[in-house]
Parts: structure tokens; C-alpha cells; sequence
């Protein structure tokens, strides 16, 4: 089985940093980390991409041990994110889709093979700016001090008023940061004429045995000008190959088929430049234990964000 970050022991980590309540739990054929999470009304066990199992057998044998956990631990429902999209024919009868929390559909960049080959996966016009980088007064650093994430803070700060979306806290992101899995790596420009110096993207990057996964990223104004993502991404799945990890895991594209206005259009248009290849997962569903107690849930949820939109 392929056990992916956020279902692993270091994800347990980060989580125990954060203060949550986790639980790990290895079988023959299947593995799960469930995050206890408590909500008005009703508290739920969250698996992240999650559960993990070989077959049929190893994801009923994962629901079970799941049902027994949440008998002890006050639970009124399961969050379930199986990688696998077939896993949606296991589901059972008390099961109900949820909204997709970790992107359902995401773009694979395949990082096996030899460095030419993969040269001829990424978009030659990023290559030329990567490689003109130096002379365009840009330098690439990347740093595992916690302190370091205001770069990328400030950074998404200014890109959540622009699009009015919501970002992590700082200490959060400082968490993640100080986890081993994870890095920042920022831009830093000098100005040639006038000397000045300013960071112009940012990004946050976890690895496990196999997978890079880009998780975070955000450019300014003058980043844009200056194609820093396109930098940037280019230097991350480089270090990653170096690193002779297998995949590099681009974190979410809209679904095929989504209108030109879908928040994560640009996104989307940008990393399907590079010759990787779409990877859709099973998405988010909720296996009701306790029915009374999830419809109150979900009742409260529609009503907050009703109130939020209208305020």
C-alpha cells in the first residue's frame, strides 16, 4: 500500500503539535490515522485521504476497527477521503457525500526516469525564465526556521484580499514548517537599479517516501511581472528529483468539465502545462452513526454559512 503524508505517523506528529487528538491504527491489509474533531452538536473522526487499504477486505476490516474507535470516543459520524476512486462502491448504505475538504482531482507530475525526461515535461518557456532567474537579479532560497513563514503569510495576506478567501493562521503554518517533512522556499529579488530587495513568492512543500506535494504557494504583483511560480515550481520539482522521490503531487485542479470561472481555473490552466497526468480520487463522505445527531450538524453548518454570506 501507498501510504500518503497525511495518513502517515508524521501527519500524527504535526497533528499532536496542533493539539488535536489522533489515532493511528495498522492492519494486514489496511492503515488509517483518524483526527478527532469536535463540532456543535456532533463530534466526527476525520481521515485526510484516508482510510488506506490493498482491497475490498482491507477497507471493510478499516470501517470496522473505525465503528469500534468511535463507540468509545463519542462520535456521531466517520469523514472518509479514500484515494482510490473505486472505493466509492465499498461505501455503505449510511453513508452520505460530504462538500470535497482535500481536492478530489489533482495533476501528477511523474518524476521517475532519466533528468532528460523529465526536461521534456515541463513547459520550455518556464524552463527559460528558471534559467534566466540569476541574471533577472532572483535567488532561490529555502529554509526549514519557522520563523521564515511570514514570507509566505504576507505573501497570501495580499492574495486573500484580491480573491476575499480564507488563509491559515500563523501559528498553524508555523507548525507545519517546524514538522520534518515539510519546507519553504521563497523568492527573493534585488531590484538592479535601485538596489531594493523583496520577497516576491513563497511556497510550502511536504515529502514523504515517494511524493512532493505543493501544497501552498503565492506570488506578488511584481512576482507575477516577473513569472516567479513558474521559478519557483520549476526549482521545486528539480530539488524533488534530486531528492529521487517518484511523484510530484501538484495539490488540486478543477474538475474536467468546470466552467471558465471556477475559482481554481487559472490554477489548473498553469499546472496542466507541464506533462503530467490528472489523478482523481474517491472525495469526502460522511458514514452516519448517530442520524439525529449529524442532521443537527449539518442543519447548524447550512445556517452559519448563511449568516456569513448575508453579513
Amino acid at each position: 500500500m501507498d501510504i500518503p503524508i497525511t495518513q502517515s505517523r508524521e501527519w500524527q506528529n504535526l497533528q499532536e503539535a496542533l493539539g488535536e487528538q489522533s489515532f493511528l491504527e495498522k492492519g494486514e491489509d489496511f492503515q488509517y490515522l483518524a483526527i478527532r474533531k469536535t463540532a456543535k452538536m456532533a463530534n466526527y473522526l476525520y481521515l485526510p485521504y484516508g482510510p488506506v487499504f490493498s482491497n475490498k477486505k482491507g477497507f471493510d476490516s478499516a470501517l470496522e476497527s473505525l465503528k469500534k474507535l468511535a463507540n468509545t470516543k463519542n462520535i456521531s459520524f466517520i469523514r472518509i477521503e479514500p484515494l482510490i476512486e473505486e472505493a466509492v462502491e465499498f461505501l455503505p448504505s449510511n453513508t452520505v457525500k460530504s462538500v470535497d475538504l482535500n481536492p478530489k482531482e489533482t495533476w501528477i507530475l511523474d518524476l521517475k526516469g532519466e533528468e532528460k525526461e523529465l526536461y521534456d515535461k515541463l513547459p520550455s518557456r518556464l524552463l527559460r525564465y528558471y534559467k534566466n532567474a540569476q541574471k533577472k537579479g532572483i535567488k532561490i532560497e529555502k529554509s526549514h526556521n519557522p520563523k521564515d513563514i511570514k514570507y509566505l503569510i504576507t505573501l497570501q495576506s495580499e492574495l486573500a484580499k484580491e480573491k476575499g478567501i480564507n488563509t491559515f493562521s500563523e501559528k498553524y503554518l508555523k507548525t507545519e514548517l517546524a514538522q520534518p517533512f515539510s519546507t519553504l522556499y521563497y523568492l527573493k529579488y534585488k531590484d538592479q537599479e535601485t538596489g531594493k530587495e523583496s520577497i516576491i513568492a513563497a511556497g510550502l512543500v511536504f515529502d514523504d517516501k515517494t511524493t512532493r506535494y505543493n501544497l501552498q504557494g503565492a506570488q506578488s504583483e511584481l512576482g507575477r511581472k516577473l513569472h516567479a511560480t513558474g521559478i519557483l515550481t520549476i526549482q521545486l520539482i528539480m530539488d524533488a528529483k534530486e531528492k529521487d522521490l517518484k511523484n510530484f503531487d501538484f495539490w488540486g485542479i478543477a474538475p474536467e468539465g468546470a466552467p471558465k470561472n471556477h475559482p481554481w481555473a487559472g490554477f489548473t490552466n498553469f499546472k496542466k502545462t507541464f506533462k503530467g497526468k490528472e489523478v482523481r480520487h474517491a472525495g469526502t463522505y460522511d458514514i452516519v452513526l448517530e442520524p439525529t445527531r449529524y442532521r443537527l450538524y449539518k442543519t447548524l453548518r447550512r445556517l452559519n454559512r448563511f449568516i456569513r454570506r448575508n453579513s
